[in-house]
């Protein structure tokens, strides 16, 4: 690109050859009455977008005494912002509405050069042709349509003294964005025309249509389509499709990396007689998906679907705006197509899985599967085999020709080890020898078998404590943690609440065949400001809960919250076989069942009545489902183990 100062000194020549005079004080060419009506009715899309983020540009920039001018695309001033209260400040110069600024008119200027060079660009001082803008510096840049024709010029004029290059990029933002605003009124007329069309025809053919756009939002749907979705028309019609299809995902993504139509089969809430099959055709402006036409059929039941991978989440999928889970999702994109293993922490409920799902669905692994394993709910004998297969003959009752682990399986795709913390040590030993081989063994074999895996591990326990404890292997905890992801418990993502409680209404009203509950304002505020230690699976249940009593509730949190408090502070001051249970403080047997009290304190704690750990363990699950109101999630949390845990302690007891 030619340099600059080549481009102004042809700008010149071109203006001493139009003959404009150095000493003018105004345009050659100055439109005013019915020809100036007619070029502001031409352009009136153009100014009415335009005065959006025009007044944007000059909250930035009020203070600093600057005019924002719009032209239309051969320079004629159509709309001028900051005249009134900074024109005089400028040198009262002569800029009005009608008046044209393109280089015949008024010589070298920064909206006229960038009409004429197509370009943005910045002319200050004696860079201007004539001699009246000398005290001045303009900032232009060229706003183009969608076909990329020049259809006008957003300017920014202040003192010479006030050069500095943020102005050019503040001009160059503004322009940016009235070309998207441009652009997406554009994708409106195409959604509208598509829209007009299916009115004559969509109620004539024998499957279901629905139009959505980019947003989501349902634009249209015919008879057929309401009927399977068993809803009135008027409760779809510009809702989000996620209230009548929940687990869809996001469609849009998979149509921006996919050539061709999606095919989905999904089995709907309200109906156990069918699946149906969603056929998803983008619609397309430029290139770029700004909608889609969804046609609806049903399929019979035991039809597979080929094509699922196992993961059916995205980011998008995640809720919440807030800075901890947008910082989360921002580096987990970074990451998602790197090969190094991620281990996610996070409380239990806070949608670990979930976060694997979008990882997966956002790498260029996501077209193959994504095999999840629970490695709290795996008894500890069978979860080696689970994990790297066996031969035939290796167990009585084995599958014949053996069978495949989980790590085969997901070969060339993501493997996701949920409570990766409740692996036993033996199976830890076998995990970081294939995670660093990249080769499995099946049991019983000795042939190594090579697999491309990209793993992400996921736990709900300080793995440095259990590493302290000897619970998990050091060097396991290191190659797992090699990019670590920290997901944020719901009480540290408060302005995500409204978010997930507006979200969770609909999908469970959807699901439960109900109309959305009207939530009493002190209810709601209750909801609010609530810690959710259950996190968004507890979110979740309760808003479930509310919705099926109607905008009621069978159970008071908040109440809870704060008798559960009392009590953990009289019952469970201090840990079970902490250190210092044998002190010197006085304890004396209060009569009541496993307890003590002190007499000093009025601090009771659980007794110790025997040395068998598997009964102390038991006496431990026991007082913490109790103080915890048979809350099974809060008792694994007070005993600082997972919920699956807990269950499996539980069921073995039996």
């Amino acid at each position: 690109m030619e340099n600059k100062e080549l481009l102004i000194e042809n700008s010149h020549k071109r203006s001493e050859s139009y003959g404009v005079e150095k000493n003018s004080d105004h345009s050659n060419k100055i439109l005013t009455g019915e020809e100036l009506e007619n070029i502001l009715t031409i352009n009136k899309e153009l100014i009415e977008v335009s005065k959006i983020y025009i007044d944007m540009v000059f909250s930035a920039v009020m203070d600093n005494e600057f005019i924002i001018v719009l032209t239309d695309k051969n320079g004629c001033i159509l709309y001028i912002k900051g005249a009134e209260e900074n024109n005089s400040k400028l040198g009262g110069n002569n800029l009005e509405v009608g008046a044209y600024m393109d280089e015949q008119s008024i010589g070298t200027n920064a909206m006229g050069t960038a009409i004429k060079e197509d370009r943005c660009i910045q002319i200050t001082a004696t860079e201007h042709y004539i001699k009246r803008f000398h005290n001045l510096t303009c900032s232009a840049a060229p706003i183009h349509n969608t076909k990329g024709e020049i259809i006008g010029t957003l300017n920014l004029t202040g003192r010479r003294d006030m050069k500095h290059p943020h102005t050019l990029g503040l001009v160059v933002f503004g322009v940016k964005a009235i070309e998207n605003e441009l652009d997406k009124k554009g994708i409106r007329d195409i959604l509208n025309q598509t829209y007009n069309y299916m009115e004559s025809v969509i109620d004539n053919v024998d499957k279901g249509i629905m139009i959505v756009n980019k947003e989501y939002k349902v634009i249209n749907i015919n008879k057929l389509g309401v009927e399977i979705f068993n809803i009135d028309k008027d409760l779809i019609i510009s809702q989000d499709i996620h209230y009548i299809l929940p687990d869809l995902g996001n469609v849009i993504e998979e149509l921006e990396n996919h050539n061709g139509d999606i095919i989905k089969e999904l089995k709907l809430k309200h109906t156990s007689r069918h699946k149906i099959k969603l056929v998803f055709k983008g619609l397309k402006h430029k290139d770029n998906i700004i909608g889609m036409v969804v046609t609806i059929s049903y399929e019979k039941e035991g039809k597979d679907n080929k094509n699922a991978t196992g993961a059916f989440f995205t980011f998008n999928d995640i809720i919440g705006d807030s800075a901890a889970i947008v910082n989360v999702i921002t580096n987990c994109k970074v990451i998602a197509n790197s090969p190094s293993t991620v281990l996610i922490q996070g409380e239990s409920g806070t949608g670990k899985e979930i976060l694997a799902q979008a990882m997966h669905n956002y790498s260029v692994r996501r077209r193959n599967k994504f095999v999840a394993i629970n490695c709290g709910a795996i008894p500890a004998n069978i979860i080696e085999s689970e994990l790297f297969g066996y031969e035939d003959g290796t167990f009585t009752g084995g599958k014949r020709g053996g069978n495949p682990g989980k790590f085969e399986i997901a070969s060339g795709g993501t493997l996701f080890l949920d409570e990766i913390g409740e692996m036993p040590l033996d199976a830890q030993v076998k995990l970081l020898r294939v995670l660093q081989n990249g080769r499995v063994t099946r049991l019983g074999g000795s042939k190594e078998i090579p697999i491309d895996v990209r793993v992400i591990a996921a736990t709900n326990k300080n793995l440095k404590r259990e590493v302290q404890k000897g619970n998990f292997r050091e060097d396991l905890y290191y190659r797992l943690c090699v990019i670590p992801i920290t997901l944020p418990p719901l009480r540290e993502r408060k302005g995500d609440v409204k978010m997930l409680i507006d979200f969770f209404l609909r999908i469970k009203s959807f699901q439960l065949n109900k109309s959305i509950p009207e939530l009493d304002k002190s209810l709601y505020n209750k909801l609010l400001d609530y810690d959710w230690p259950g996190n968004i699976r507890e979110l979740e249940n309760y808003i479930e809960n509310i919705v099926n009593l109607d905008g009621r509730s069978s159970f008071n949190l908040w109440e809870f919250e704060d008798n559960q408090s009392v009590e953990i502070d009289k019952t469970y001051d201090r840990k079970i076989l902490k250190d210092d249970f044998l002190s010197k403080e006085i304890w004396e047997d209060d009569q009541t069942n496993g307890f003590l009290k002190n007499v000093n304190t009025e601090k009771t704690e659980y007794m110790v009545n025997t040395l068998n750990l598997e009964e102390l363990e038991m006496k431990a699950i026991h007082e913490a489902v109790r103080i915890n109101n048979h809350n099974m999630t809060k008792a694994a949390k007070t005993l600082g183990i997972s919920r699956n845990t807990l269950y499996l302690k539980l069921k073995k007891r039996k």
